[in-house]
C-alpha cells in the first residue's frame, strides 16, 4: 500500500465532516462517530485478513454495516451501537452510551462505503494511523467550542513534562483525568524513542499494562481508548485500561511510578470527598486532585500536574494542603505558564512536580524552583500558538539529568523550604519578573492578544467569584442544618 501523510488523512475524513455540517453535526459529533466505525472497520480486519480472533459478535461486526443500505442500514447501525456497549473490555469503553448522530442514512452509507471501507487501517504501522486520528482530535479542539477541546492539553506541553519527566520503559503510568489520552501517547512515544532496544517483557508491558487511567465523561474516554489503540498501546479485546468513572470518589489500589495529568478545570465539586487519606475536605476540585495524586504514587514516585492559580494561594483548605505537600512530598519544580494556550478559557495554569516520600519528622521540599513562562509571553490558540521550542529553555534549566546541578536564570529562581512556609498562607504564587507592559505603552502586545487576555481575566475572576458564592451557600446550608 502506498505511504500515507497523516495530514492528508485528517484532511480527507475533516472534509467529509463539512458534507454533514448542514445536518447540523458537531466536530465532537463526527469524531464520535468516527471512532465507531473506525473501530469495527479495524476490528474486522484483525479478523478477516490478519487472522487473529473474532473481537465483535458478526451480527453487529463491519460486514453487517456493508451488507445494508438506506433506512436499514442507519437502524442496524443504531442497534450495533446500542448492543456493543455493556462488554467490560475496550470495546465496552468504545461504544460506551453510543448513539449515531448522522441522520441521514445517504451520508452515513457513503461515509461508511466510500471512505473508511476504502482503506485497510491495519495496513498503517501504529504511528501512522494514530497520528492521523490524534490529528484529527487536535484539530476538533481547534475548530470547535464544545467537544475535545474542554479535555485536549496542548501538545507541546505534554512533551515538555514527558521530556523532563523521563517515564522509564517498566513503569506504571497513571492519569486520573486522561482526556483523550495525550499524556500516556506522549509518555509511550518517549519511552520508544530513548529505549529503542527494549526486552521482550518490557515490549510487552508497555503495549498493555504501563497505563492506567480515569476518565468522568464518555466522549473523552472513547476516543481515548480509540486513540491508545490506533497507536498500538492495549487491543480491542483488552480489559480496559480506562476507567469511565469519577477518579475521587474512592482511594486507589496497586499505587504508581508515576502520575502526569491535567485534571478538569471545574473548580467546585457538588460535594465534598470524605477520604481518609486526604489531608483536608474541600469542594475545590484541583485541591482534591492534588490530594488524590499524592495517594496514587508509590513512595519515590514522580507527578506532573497542571493546576490553576488558585490551588498555590487559596485559603483554609487549600494551606492545610499546602503544608502537607511540601512537607510529605519533595516539591521541587513549579512552572508558571502562559495565558492562551487552553481551549478551556478563563484559567491561569501552572504544572507542579513533586515526588513522594516516606514518612519523615523533617519537611521533604527543601527548595523550589520557580521557572516563569508567563511574564511579558503573549501566546494565542491560533496566531500564535504555544510550540515547543517555547519551553526549551524551562527544559534545558529544570535539568531532569542532574537537578542539583541547577542554576538561577532571569526566569528561574530557587525559594528555600524556610521561606515558602514563611509566606502568608504558605502561597505558592511566586513571581518576581516586571510586567513591561504596564511599564511601556509601546510595546503592548497587539490587539487580539490584549483582549484575549482581557477575556481570560474576567472569566476567571467570574469563576472566583462563583466559586466564592458556592463555598458561602455551602457554609449556610451547614449551618442551618
Amino acid at each position: 500500500m502506498p505511504a500515507q501523510d497523516p495530514k492528508a488523512m485528517v484532511q480527507k475524513l475533516w472534509d467529509f465532516c463539512d458534507v454533514l455540517r448542514d445536518d447540523g453535526l458537531s466536530y465532537g459529533d463526527y469524531l464520535e462517530q468516527l471512532t465507531y466505525l473506525l473501530f469495527l472497520k479495524m476490528a474486522d480486519e484483525q479478523y478477516v485478513m490478519l487472522g487473529g480472533g473474532r473481537i465483535v459478535p458478526v451480527e453487529h461486526d463491519w460486514q453487517s454495516l456493508l451488507s445494508r443500505s438506506g433506512a436499514e442500514l442507519e437502524a442496524h447501525y443504531s442497534e450495533c451501537l446500542s448492543a456493543l456497549g455493556t462488554s467490560e473490555d475496550m470495546l465496552g469503553v468504545v461504544f460506551h452510551k453510543a448513539r449515531n448522530r448522522i441522520q441521514t442514512p445517504a451520508k452515513l452509507e457513503q461515509l461508511i462505503k466510500e471512505f473508511i471501507d476504502q482503506h485497510e487501517w491495519m495496513s498503517y504501522d501504529a504511528d501512522l494511523k494514530g497520528d492521523a486520528y490524534e490529528g484529527l482530535i487536535e484539530k476538533t479542539a481547534q475548530e470547535g467550542a464544545r467537544g475535545a477541546g474542554q479535555y485536549f492539553t496542548p501538545r507541546a506541553l505534554i512533551n515538555a513534562i514527558v521530556d523532563v519527566m523521563a517515564p522509564e520503559p517498566d513503569h506504571r503510568i497513571c492519569d486520573p483525568a486522561c482526556g483523550t489520552g495525550g499524556f500516556f501517547l506522549g509518555a509511550y512515544r518517549s519511552i520508544v524513542e530513548r529505549f529503542p532496544h527494549l526486552e521482550p517483557d518490557q515490549v510487552a508491558h508497555l503495549r498493555s499494562g504501563a497505563f492506567s487511567g480515569w476518565e468522568i465523561a464518555d466522549l473523552p474516554a472513547r476516543l481515548c481508548a480509540m486513540n491508545m489503540l490506533l497507536h498500538g498501546i492495549e487491543s480491542p479485546e483488552s480489559d480496559s485500561p480506562i476507567v469511565v468513572d469519577d477518579a475521587l470518589r474512592d482511594p486507589p489500589g496497586k499505587p504508581f511510578d508515576m502520575v502526569l495529568t491535567n485534571p478538569p478545570f471545574g473548580r467546585s465539586s457538588s460535594d465534598s470527598y470524605e477520604r481518609e487519606d486526604f489531608w483536608a475536605t474541600t469542594r475545590n476540585k484541583q485541591l482534591n486532585f492534588v490530594q488524590h495524586v499524592v495517594s496514587l504514587l508509590k513512595i519515590g514516585g514522580d507527578a506532573a500536574v497542571v493546576v490553576p492559580d488558585n490551588v498555590l494561594f487559596e485559603a483554609g483548605a487549600g494551606e492545610t494542603i499546602r503544608r502537607r505537600l511540601l512537607h510529605d512530598c519533595d516539591v521541587h519544580t513549579l512552572l508558571r505558564l502562559p495565558t492562551g494556550i487552553f481551549y478551556a478559557q478563563g484559567v491561569k495554569a501552572n504544572v507542579l512536580f513533586f515526588r513522594r516520600r516516606e514518612g519523615a519528622a523533617e519537611p521533604w521540599t527543601r527548595e523550589l524552583w520557580v521557572y516563569d513562562l508567563r511574564t511579558n509571553k503573549h501566546f494565542t490558540l491560533k496566531q500564535n500558538p504555544l510550540t515547543r521550542a517555547d519551553l526549551d529553555d524551562f527544559v534545558a534549566c529544570y535539568r531532569p539529568d542532574a537537578r542539583h546541578k541547577r542554576k538561577e536564570s532571569e526566569r528561574f529562581k530557587r525559594y528555600a523550604y524556610d521561606d515558602l512556609i514563611a509566606r502568608d498562607k504558605i502561597s505558592l504564587d511566586l513571581f518576581w519578573l516586571r510586567d513591561e507592559s504596564l511599564e511601556d505603552a509601546d510595546n503592548l502586545p497587539p490587539p487580539d492578544v490584549l483582549a484575549t487576555e482581557i477575556a481570560e481575566d474576567l472569566e476567571a475572576a467570574l469563576a472566583e467569584i462563583q466559586a466564592l458564592a458556592e463555598s458561602l451557600a455551602a457554609s449556610a446550608d451547614a449551618t442551618s442544618a
